[in-house]
C-alpha cells in the first residue's frame, strides 16, 4: 500500500499561483463565451495545469492536490472580492451624494 506523498508547499504557491489562476480565468472569460456555471471548473483546470506542470512536476499526486487547491482558492477569492465590492456599493459611503437645493 502506498503512503500519501509529502507535499512541500510554501508561501509563494499561494501568493503567485492563485492570482495567476484568477487572472488567466478572467482573460479566458473575456476571450471565450464561457457560461457562469463552468467558470469554477475552468479555474480548477488552470490550477491543475499550473500545479502539475510547473509547481510540482516531480509528484503527480502533489500536483493534483495543489491544483485543486489553486483552483478552488482562486474561485473563492474572486467570489469573496465580488461580494465585498457589492456590499460596499450598497452602503451610502460609495454612492454619489445628490446636491441639495
Amino acid at each position: 500500500m502506498e503512503t500519501f506523498p509529502v507535499i512541500y508547499t510554501n508561501f509563494w504557491d499561494s501568493v503567485i499561483a492563485v492570482p495567476i489562476v484568477v487572472i488567466l480565468t478572467e482573460i479566458l472569460k473575456k476571450l471565450l463565451p464561457i457560461s457562469k456555471p463552468y467558470v469554477p471548473g475552468l479555474a480548477n483546470v488552470l490550477g491543475l495545469i499550473i500545479a502539475i506542470f510547473f509547481a510540482h512536476p516531480k509528484s503527480l499526486w502533489a500536483g493534483i492536490f495543489m491544483g485543486f487547491f489553486y483552483g478552488n482558492a482562486a474561485s473563492g477569492m474572486y467570489s469573496s472580492l465580488k461580494t465585498q465590492i457589492r456590499a460596499y456599493r450598497r452602503t451610502g459611503k460609495y454612492q454619489k451624494k445628490q446636491p441639495t437645493r
